[in-house]
């Protein structure tokens, strides 16, 4: 049986390796957590793009939003995958 295309997009999602771009960010509590990226994108960054992006997500979660836009080279990076 063929999956749906929801479903398609679950499996590739998951076989993307997310995890936070700082190491150690999953034990801090989720206020004070940065940016949650594919392994793709989080090795292509540097460590500058890295720090903007988890002070641009926690500046909005201090906000009580949860999501934060991406800057426009992440947007690329992760567009691609």
């Amino acid at each position: 049986m063929a999956m749906k295309k929801s479903q398609r997009s679950l499996a590739k999602w998951t076989k993307q390796k997310w995890d936070y771009v700082s190491k150690g960010q999953s034990k801090k509590p989720r206020a004070k957590r940065g940016r949650y990226l594919p392994e793709s994108v989080r090795k292509t960054l540097t460590p500058a793009q890295k720090a903007y992006e988890n002070r641009k997500k926690r500046a909005a979660s201090k906000k009580g939003k949860q999501r934060a836009k991406y800057s426009k080279k992440t947007r690329r990076k992760v567009g691609r995958l």
